[in-house]
């Protein structure tokens, strides 16, 4: 039962997708379509004012960089806090979850004016950078590097390496299943930003996809079946993800340490 409710929606986008808007909004409900509306396709991509192709190219550049991003900086925090000794590990792992608790919305506009000032509004870096550095990712990498064998960390400090040699020659090669899994959530997540893409990249040629989304509502108009064909085609590439590297999902969680 819990299954069936869970794919409901995607019936219904798919559905309504490759219907007309009157057999959407017609009171005589049918399964399927009467005939797939294959032409709802072509319509979204040549619709100039929602951009669609070029807004498909800005999220997935925008989320693979992101990824790229958040993973290597995150992950060598996360060993940092996790395995080098220092003075201030442990306050500067406390600051880190407290930026956890402060909400998004406090450090919006401080994050815009300092994007602004740097003129990287219109820009993939004013997108992209500010974003970068994730504490909540941070914290899962530190989690799983305590609990990573030392004994393989010290076969490469016998062996004259660093700790950032013994990162990049040791424990990323064995945190494969663990990346991945995290590399996941982060494309995800980046995949379905609005507002901050929304504000930044206000030229329609640095909309991302859920921002031309949203183009397809106004107050006057909503062409349903081409809102529904958006949305589908949105989803693809993540599903496509998701399928692939589903099994490192429950990997990740099960190796960060995390208990509940």
């Amino acid at each position: 039962m819990a299954t069936v409710l869970f794919l409901l929606p995607f019936y219904l986008m798919l559905r309504n997708a490759f219907a007309t808007d009157k057999e959407i909004t017609g009171v005589d409900w049918t399964i399927f379509p009467s005939s797939l509306q294959w032409g709802n396709v072509g319509e979204v991509f040549t619709d100039t004012s929602a951009n669609f192709g070029r807004t498909l190219f800005n999220s997935a550049f925008i989320a693979v960089t992101q990824t790229i991003g958040t993973i290597v900086l995150s992950s060598m925090a996360g060993y940092a806090l996790a395995r080098i000794p220092f003075r201030y590990a442990t306050p500067i792992f406390y600051a880190v979850l407290l930026t956890l608790m402060v909400p998004p919305a406090v450090t919006f506009v401080p994050s815009f004016i300092i994007v602004s000032r740097l003129g990287w509004v219109n820009s993939y870096q004013g997108i992209i950078v500010p974003v970068l550095f994730s504490g909540f990712t941070a914290f899962l990498f530190r989690q799983y590097f305590l609990n990573f064998p030392r004994e393989l960390e010290e076969a490469g400090r016998i062996d004259g390496l660093g700790y950032l040699g013994v990162f990049w020659r040791i424990v990323v090669p064995n945190s494969l299943g663990f990346f991945a899994a995290i590399s996941v959530i982060t494309v995800i997540s980046s995949w379905n930003q609005f507002l901050w893409p929304l504000v930044v990249g206000q030229d329609p040629d640095m909309w991302t996809v859920q921002v031309s989304l949203s183009t397809l509502m106004t107050a006057q108009t909503i062409n349903l079946h081409q809102v529904f064909m958006a949305a589908l085609i949105s989803i693809v590439p993540l599903v496509l993800v998701f399928v692939f590297l589903q099994r490192y999902l429950v990997q990740g969680v099960a190796e960060s340490g995390i208990k509940g």
